[in-house]
């Protein structure tokens, strides 16, 4: 295992490609702080120049995964730009995520509150402890979670969506499975193997099809259907005249397991 860096993000690297970063302030329940911010920009740069990344695993350390941003040092900032720099950074940052060429796996154990929630969101795939609880309460204090929003929005129905930036309240880990949260909720014990369960997997496919897709997916999302389907038939023509693909089909053919040469 490769130590990149150890500050507010720990940030790992095994000799699979699998990239670990941790949020690790846990006395502020790993805000999403300025500083915070520009650890997980430095580490996305990071994975981005790894020609050999597979995946990102985000984890973090003590009572909360993530409670979103500093509102103690944000309550004391009177200049309005700060604040519209931090946000824009922050949606850099989510933006960030969405154009890895690998798959994001978000490892939640505990809270996920206003942007540690968006942060669950914003990721391709989520595993939760059933002792994890989601919620984007911004509203609480006269502050709609309008960025958190975003992800969300994008994630769960409308109305489900609008219940929880609306009231406040939190769900259960069992609750955002049903709407589309996370993927997969399991004992706090048996979570680091959830994962790495999934980690496996995804190794197990080709890397550059993965990456393909993943892009595919997000940009026909926001585009019209015909516009959509023309950008998906695209990248499946030219998935499908890649290498991993045609070996995938000779296999298939041939009956035998495909032998990808960038796994």
């Amino acid at each position: 295992m490769q130590i990149l860096s150890h500050s507010l993000l720990e940030h790992q690297r095994d000799d699979r490609g699998v990239h670990y970063w941790t949020l690790n302030d846990p006395a502020r329940f790993n805000v999403l702080s300025d500083d915070m911010l520009d650890e997980l920009l430095l580490a996305s740069q990071r994975v981005a120049a790894d020609e050999s990344a597979r995946v990102v695993v985000i984890a973090a350390r003590g009572k909360a995964f993530c409670a979103g941003h500093d509102l103690k040092a944000m309550q004391k900032e009177v200049d309005i730009k700060v604040h519209q720099d931090l946000f824009a950074k922050c949606s850099k940052m989510m933006l960030g995520l969405m154009q890895l060429p690998v798959p994001v796996i978000a490892q939640v154990h505990a809270i996920a509150t206003a942007a540690g929630c968006q942060l669950v969101a914003q990721t391709d795939l989520a595993i939760a402890s059933d002792q994890a609880t989601f919620g984007v309460n911004g509203i609480d204090i006269g502050l709609f979670c309008s960025t958190p929003s975003v992800a969300l929005t994008r994630n769960v129905g409308t109305k489900a969506a609008m219940e929880m930036l609306m009231t406040g309240d939190f769900i259960s880990a069992a609750e955002a499975r049903v709407r589309g949260l996370v993927n997969q909720v399991c004992e706090p014990e048996a979570l680091d193997a959830a994962v790495e369960t999934l980690i496996s997997t995804l190794l197990s496919k080709p890397k550059v099809a993965l990456a393909m897709g993943k892009a595919l997916v997000y940009q026909q999302r926001e585009a019209p259907m015909a516009a959509a389907y023309q950008m998906a038939a695209q990248t499946m023509a030219h998935n499908m005249m890649h290498p991993v693909a045609q070996e995938g089909a000779t296999a298939f053919v041939e009956k035998r397991k495909p032998q990808w040469r960038d796994a």
